[in-house]
């Protein structure tokens, strides 16, 4: 089985996945998605469990697919004697591992990195957790729902009346595998430079923090703590959904001074734009009841079509409110390719997400989907020059 196409932009790149379950994964697949290999090690007989997350068919977990694409796969158990050794050898070859074990379980197997990089200088080790490695929590266990409750996310979303609400998704995770993947190439730039490696310490409760904008500024200065407000902003209005005469919902945002003053026109408000607390978003945002008022009313008089020409004529921004089934027909997203099919083995054409942005020059390509568990054991490790006498001894050691 061939590896990326060497026309990727990370084409020579070589990265060992040692992470399970999301954050350190994703970053993997970003990586791949540009043209890197990536090897995924799991152990032999507990596969990384995102296989089994979600929805499956015919006993193929559908979320690997997505998680695994660009990788091969091979098992390793590093806690044995020749699982160790196998690792050390697999990284004097490779770029960057990345990894996502509690903080000190690598060093229990001697391959901290006083190992790893003796094996190889130049080597970037990815390091992501829950909470990083040091400090109170370090060694707790921890999931991204944990850093979408400790870093203000929940606490801002949802009705002012209502329970902080946790994302139906991974979204703290999926930040930091694509903080993650930056964290990767910012290294290998400064390795450019240094000839050496480095560790990157990546907690998944730090980059949800930073994306949730500045909270912590706005209460060092002025003592702000900001409340949850539903759909509503504190900076700008009318910003809201609302329900169309046919039962759908669209999403309408002002966040320019010409857009709310286009909307406002066009629901038959024009004389609000004169009011002196219209000239600002903050203003706006505080005589919120006023906007949505007559934005929902024009609305949902209206069946959703027929709003979103109208607000398109009108040079407003509008989006429909769009689950699953919309996005896989929406001419946009259909335009930019944005999901994309993917021919597998195992379940046939398959549609999933495809690469996160075009390169005109050396654009990113899915090649396959995720692979069964260890699907290319044997054929790495001969690559990496083992004998079928030493895989077989590793087989029965229980290391692979």
């Amino acid at each position: 089985m061939s590896g990326p196409s060497e026309g990727g932009s990370l084409a020579g790149l070589r990265v060992l996945d040692l992470a399970t379950l999301f954050a350190g994964p994703l970053a993997a697949t970003m990586l791949g998605d540009f043209g890197a290999e990536v090897v995924k090690v799991e152990h032999p007989s507990q596969p990384d469990a995102s296989r089994g997350h979600g929805p499956s068919k015919d006993g193929v977990g559908l979320w690997w697919k997505l998680l695994g694409r660009n990788k091969r796969t091979i098992t390793l158990d590093l806690s044995k004697r020749g699982g160790r050794a196998t690792l050390l050898r697999l990284a004097a070859d490779a770029d960057v591992i990345i990894e996502n074990f509690r903080p000190g379980t690598l060093e229990k197997w001697d391959l901290g990195w006083a190992e790893l990089s003796a094996a190889n200088p130049r080597l970037i080790l990815a390091r992501v957790t829950a909470f990083g490695q040091f400090g109170p929590y370090a060694h707790r266990p921890g999931f991204g729902t944990l850093a979408e409750a400790m870093s203000g996310f929940a606490a801002v979303t949802g009705e002012p009346d209502a329970p902080p609400t946790l994302p139906p998704f991974g979204l703290a995770d999926s930040i930091a595998g694509l903080t993650t993947a930056y964290a990767v190439l910012t290294a290998l730039r400064a390795r450019d430079r240094t000839g050496e490696g480095q560790v990157i310490d990546m907690a998944i409760i730090e980059p949800i923090l930073t994306v949730l904008g500045p909270q912590p500024i706005w209460y060092d200065q002025l003592g702000h703590v900001q409340p949850r407000t539903g759909n509503r902003s504190a900076n700008n209005a009318p910003r809201n959904t609302y329900r169309t005469a046919d039962g759908s919902w669209v999403a309408v945002s002002t966040s320019a001074q010409s857009i709310a003053e286009r909307v406002m026109r066009l629901v038959g408000r024009p004389d609000v734009i004169d009011e002196p607390w219209f000239a600002t978003g903050a203003d706006r945002a505080r005589h919120a009841d006023i906007l949505d008022g007559a934005v929902g009313a024009w609305i949902a008089e209206r069946g959703r079509d027929e709003v979103l020409a109208a607000f398109e004529k009108a040079e407003a921004a509008i989006a429909p409110v769009q689950d699953v089934r919309d996005i896989m027909s929406d001419p946009q997203y259909q335009a930019l390719d944005s999901v994309t099919s993917v021919d597998d083995p195992e379940l046939g054409p398959l549609r999933m997400q495809n690469v996160l942005f075009r390169l005109s020059a050396t654009p990113g390509a899915i090649h396959w989907a995720g692979r069964p568990h260890g699907a290319d054991t044997d054929a790495v490790l001969g690559e990496l020059g083992l004998t079928t006498a030493e895989i077989g001894a590793l087989r029965a050691e229980g290391a692979l």
